[in-house]
């Protein structure tokens, strides 16, 4: 008899493969074996650094439907579909809390659209308008993939990052003007009418608000895990009120998770008539990506998910060049429980 396996962090810094038992599923639920599941470097890191455990990590998977119980309309065994999953070898969800797959898209590009989704909901609540110039500082795999959809979105893109690699993968994707430092008393000086800080760099965000435009914004989609600098409360103060800048938080949550229309027989229920949420962003960044409209050549690497230590350490230590790292579960098989 073989057990499921999901990697867990149960103590600072430490990662491994643990057992685990998949329960009846509910009323309205789904479960399927894990196709593949994406990395988010920087949370997962942050986490594995924080003070509470234990954590089982990683919010996006595919999966192929096995069991589907009652309750469950229009999804039938042998589909693939996105969720916001752990990094374990089967997923068990709330239907409604996943998306199908378009045709065609293959899994461990589908994974990406949950970091695409980070950045879409600044894309969506932006005051900024397409034609208008935005700077992304930071480019790993959220700033990346943020300069592209603002790209493709109609917007003139700017990133900045300080690392070579990143400023060529950046190209490669199209993005041409990718520079080292924010552009300071350059012509895009007061002309900026967003700026994205996906680094967390207090000294990133700064800058920002240094150069966007009057009345511009500034959100902050990178957390801030550590303490980089010791600038000043009161230069970031001085730099957001005579510029008058709108500083805000990219929380990917301020969309509601699902739409909701109003309906009179379930007024009591809630809704929100929302134009976007993030399920829809979700559903979204599948399309985009099943068009082929995200650039992602040499980007992404594959790898089982059998000794997270020893990944997690490379990560860490930053000797993984591609931006994406994909754990393929399969023909993940875990140690059988008889030898043992």
């Amino acid at each position: 008899m073989r057990l499921p396996h999901e990697i867990t962090i149960p103590a600072k810094q430490t990662f491994r493969l643990d057992r685990y038992v998949d329960l009846p599923l509910n009323s309205g639920e789904i479960r399927g074996r894990t196709v593949c599941t994406l990395v988010s470097p920087g949370t997962e890191l942050g986490w594995a650094n924080g003070d509470v455990f234990p954590i089982r990590p990683g919010y996006s998977a595919v999966f192929e439907v096995e069991e589907v119980a009652d309750g469950v309309d229009g999804i039938r065994p042998g589909e693939l579909r996105f969720a916001m999953g752990m990094h374990r070898s089967t997923q068990t969800h709330t239907a409604r809390d996943t998306v199908p797959l378009p045709a065609g898209l293959r899994p461990e590009i589908a994974v990406l659209s949950r970091l695409m989704g980070v950045s879409l909901t600044s894309l969506m609540t932006t005051k900024a308008r397409p034609g208008d110039h935005v700077v992304i500082t930071g480019a790993g795999p959220v700033g990346l993939l943020a300069a592209q959809l603002f790209k493709i979105s109609g917007y003139r893109v700017t990133v900045v990052d300080p690392d070579p690699l990143r400023r060529a993968q950046l190209a490669s994707c199209g993005i041409s003007d990718c520079r080292e430092r924010v552009p300071l008393q350059s012509s895009l000086q007061g002309q900026v009418a967003l700026v994205l800080d996906c680094s967390g760099h207090e000294g990133a965000v700064l800058d920002a608000c240094r150069i966007v435009r009057r009345l511009g914004e500034v959100v902050l989609v990178g957390v801030p895990w550590p303490k980089l600098t010791e600038i000043s409360a009161h230069e970031l103060l001085n730099a957001v009120f005579f510029n008058l800048v709108t500083l805000r938080s990219g929380w990917e949550w301020e969309l509601p998770v699902h739409a909701r229309a109003f309906e009179w027989e379930e007024l009591l229920g809630g809704y929100n008539n929302a134009r976007h949420s993030v399920f829809g962003g979700f559903a979204r960044a599948l399309d985009w990506l099943a068009e082929g409209r995200i650039e992602l050549g040499g980007l992404l690497r594959r790898v089982p998910p059998t000794d997270p230590a020893s990944l997690y350490a490379e990560i860490a230590a930053r000797r993984n060049e591609e931006p994406f790292i994909v754990l393929d579960w399969t023909d993940f098989d875990g140690p059988d429980l008889k030898s043992s």
